[in-house]
C-alpha cells in the first residue's frame, strides 16, 4: 500500500507490506503531482522488476527513492544520475522561483554563465554521470575556469570565482535534495562578491568631467547612473512611472534585494530627463533608457558595452556600471553623509556599506586623524583625574 504525507515542505511516499515499510522523497511540493507519481509507483511495483513504469519514473523520482524500491522488487538495472540530469532539473527549479518571485530572470542568467562553463569543462573531461564529480574534479575545474577568466580583457584576478563556486555548491545542493547525490563537491571559495584588497572603485572627478565631455548620445544612461547609483539591472529595468517628476524623486523596488529606494533627481539629470520626456511623448510603462542605435529598450550588456565605450573614448580605463555606484557612495559619505543615508539610498546595508565604502574614504579617514590629535583622549583623561585626587577640593565649613 502506497501512501503519501507531507514531511516539511514537501511530499514523501510510504510503502508498507506486512513487516515491510520503505519510504522516499517524492522531491515535490504541490500534493496532485505526489499523488500522481505515487499511484505510477504503486503500479510498477505491482507489475514487478519488468515494469515499464520504472523507466518513466526515473525521470520523476529523487535517485534514492528510486533506488530504494527498484531494489525492493528486484529490478537489474541501478539508476545513475547524469550532470545533465541535474542541469534540467535545477533550471526547472530556477523557473519555479522566478514565477514565484523569489528569484530574479537576471540572476538566473548568470547561474546559466557558470552551468554552461561547467558543462564545457565536463565535456573535455568526457564526465557525464554525477557520480564521476568529485571534489578533486571540482577542484580541478576551478583552476580551468580561472584560466579562461584571466584570457580575457578585465579578467579583475578572475575574483568571479568566488561567484562560480556558489553557484554549483548551489546546484550540487539541489542535487542532493533531490537525491540525485549523497554529498555536495563543491567547497566554497570566500563569499561571492567580498573583495578586502580592493573594494570601491569610485571614478575621479577628472574621469568623470571627461565622460561627461563625450556622453554625447549617452548623455541621460551617464547622468542617471551617475546621480542614482542603480545597479545596471535597475537602470535598464527603470520605466517612466517611476519617475516622479513632480516630486523630483524616483521610487523603484530594487531587483536583487527587494528594496524600495526613494531617490532625489539631481538638477542636472532631471533637465535631461524633462527633455527627452518632452520629445519622446513615452507611456508610463516604456522604459527610460533606450539604445541610442535602434531606438528599442536598452539590455543590461548592452548598457555595460556602452559605457565601456564612453570610458574608452574619454581615456578612462575600466569604465563599468557599477564603478557609478561606488562613486556616488563614496561621493556622498565625503559630503558628510551617515553609511545609514548611503544604505537608504542605495537600497543597501548599512554592513554593506561599512565594509565596501568607508574604509576606501581618505576624507573620513582624515577626520579620524584630526579627532585623534587634536581631542582629550583616554590617558588625558586619567591623569587629570589623578590629579584631582591627589588634590581634593575642600568644601567650604
Amino acid at each position: 500500500m502506497v501512501n503519501i504525507r507531507k514531511r516539511g515542505r514537501s511530499f514523501h511516499v510510504d510503502f508498507v507490506m506486512g513487516e515491510v515499510r520503505l519510504r522516499g522523497s517524492l522531491a515535490t511540493h504541490n500534493k496532485e503531482a505526489a499523488r500522481r507519481v505515487a499511484n505510477k509507483l504503486e503500479t510498477a511495483i505491482s507489475e514487478g522488476p519488468s515494469s515499464a513504469g520504472w523507466n518513466e519514473l526515473r525521470t520523476v523520482l529523487p535517485m534514492g527513492t528510486l533506488s530504494r524500491f527498484a531494489q525492493f522488487v528486484g529490478a537489474k538495472e541501478t539508476y545513475q544520475p547524469t550532470w545533465n540530469e541535474l542541469d534540467h532539473s535545477f533550471n526547472v527549479h530556477m523557473g519555479q522561483r522566478i514565477k514565484i518571485g523569489k528569484l530574479q530572470n537576471s540572476t538566473a542568467e548568470r547561474y546559466r554563465v557558470t552551468l554552461r562553463e561547467f558543462q564545457a569543462f565536463l565535456s573535455e573531461q568526457q564526465i557525464t554521470l554525477l557520480s564521476e564529480i568529485t571534489k578533486p574534479v571540482v577542484e580541478k575545474f576551478k583552476v580551468w575556469r580561472v584560466e579562461r577568466i584571466n584570457k580575457r580583457k578585465f579578467s579583475r584576478g578572475a575574483t568571479s570565482l568566488a561567484l562560480d563556486a556558489a553557484i554549483l555548491h548551489r546546484v550540487f545542493a539541489h542535487g542532493v535534495d533531490a537525491e540525485m547525490i549523497a554529498k555536495n563537491p563543491v567547497r566554497m571559495e570566500g563569499r561571492p562578491g567580498e573583495n578586502p584588497q580592493g573594494g570601491a572603485e569610485p571614478f575621479t572627478a577628472k574621469a568623470l568631467s571627461l565622460m561627461r565631455d563625450k556622453a554625447a548620445e549617452d548623455v541621460i544612461a551617464f547622468l542617471l547612473l551617475r546621480w542614482t547609483g542603480l545597479r545596471g539591472s535597475d537602470a535598464v529595468a527603470l520605466t517612466w512611472a517611476e519617475i516622479h517628476f513632480d516630486r523630483r524623486e524616483i521610487e523603484r523596488i530594487t531587483q536583487k534585494r527587494r528594496k524600495k529606494v526613494i531617490l532625489p533627481i539631481h538638477p542636472e539629470l532631471l533637465f535631461v530627463l524633462e527633455t527627452d520626456f518632452a520629445e519622446r511623448q513615452p507611456k508610463p510603462a516604456d522604459r527610460v533608457l533606450l539604445n541610442p542605435t535602434t531606438r528599442t529598450p536598452l539590455t543590461r550588456p548592452r548598457l555595460y558595452h556602452r559605457i565601456l565605450a564612453l570610458g574608452k573614448r574619454a581615456g578612462v580605463v575600466d569604465a563599468h556600471p557599477h564603478r557609478f555606484r561606488d562613486t556616488l557612495a563614496v561621493d556622498m559619505l565625503t559630503r558628510g553623509a551617515s553609511p545609514y543615508d548611503v544604505a537608504k539610498m542605495l537600497g543597501d546595508t548599512i554592513e554593506t556599506v561599512e565594509k565596501h565604502y568607508t574604509p576606501f574614504v581618505k576624507e573620513l579617514r582624515e577626520r579620524v586623524r584630526s579627532i585623534l590629535e587634536t581631542g582629550v583622549g583616554l590617558e588625558e583623561l586619567a591623569q587629570k583625574a589623578s590629579e584631582r585626587s591627589q588634590f581634593p577640593i575642600k568644601k567650604p565649613n
